[in-house]
């Protein structure tokens, strides 16, 4: 059943527009969530939220529940909502899974009759230095595209959406890796080794170099601390 569905049958009464509403400050929060501005552990009540997204509490509430429903939140008896701390063994995990998923995907690429045009990636990725990005949420969206790219050209669609939820998972992580500037340089650097390996149908070399990509940025995990999520967030917190 989906959030929508299980939305419609807490509040059978509820009209589209709020439900749209809901879907807006679901959104909204969990984009919050991803740039630093709420950060994990961190007490929120519906009134706060309303306020900054000039919303009633209704729909504010409505997108909470939501959110407890996907990990993203939690609430506590007389103790209002926190954003939910992280699992970091789910977190590793999910870095496992998706090791396990793109492997599969470059096997399934350099094998592929007709190889699938990667002609976006290359075009992104196989660039001169001086065109190389320097947005850290620029270049973590372009991350998340090359990797979802990747094992959706593949052409299993289940594999895409248990990756998408994957993605879904570690994407407040995968932002932090990108805060030091070196890492965007190394990603570039990266990411051409592996499209390099993948459009010579090596996939043996290919495997390789995106295990070791992936398993760096697992490494990562283990490292964030208080001071580094607080060192993210922007100076001008804004929902």
């Amino acid at each position: 059943m989906t959030l929508k569905k299980l939305a419609a049958k807490r509040n059978p009464r509820a009209n589209p527009r709020e439900m749209r509403r809901a879907d807006s400050a679901s959104s909204r929060i969990k984009a919050a969530i991803f740039d630093f501005i709420l950060l994990p552990g961190e007490g929120i009540t519906e009134s706060d939220i309303a306020e900054r997204l000039d919303m009633s509490r209704t729909p504010v509430r409505e997108a909470l529940f939501r959110l407890e429903l996907e990990g993203y939140v939690q609430v506590a008896f007389r103790s209002g909502w926190s954003v939910a701390p992280f699992d970091f063994r789910k977190l590793e995990e999910l870095y496992d899974l998706r090791i396990v998923l793109e492997c599969t995907a470059v096997d399934r690429l350099c094998t592929a009759e007709p190889m699938p045009d990667l002609g976006l990636l290359k075009a992104t990725w196989l660039v001169p230095e001086k065109d190389l990005l320097q947005g850290t949420t620029e270049v973590a969206a372009l991350d998340e595209a090359f990797h979802a790219t990747l094992v959706s050209a593949a052409g299993n669609h289940e594999m895409a959406r248990v990756h998408a939820d994957v993605t879904d998972g570690i994407r407040i992580v995968r932002r932090l890796d990108f805060t030091p500037p070196p890492r965007i340089t190394a990603t570039y650097e990266e990411h051409a080794k592996i499209l390099k390996a993948i459009l010579a149908r090596r996939a043996d070399a290919a495997k390789l170099l995106l295990r070791t990509h992936i398993e760096a940025s697992k490494a990562e995990v283990r490292k964030i601390t208080i001071h580094k999520l607080h060192s993210a967030r922007p100076a001008a917190a804004r929902m």
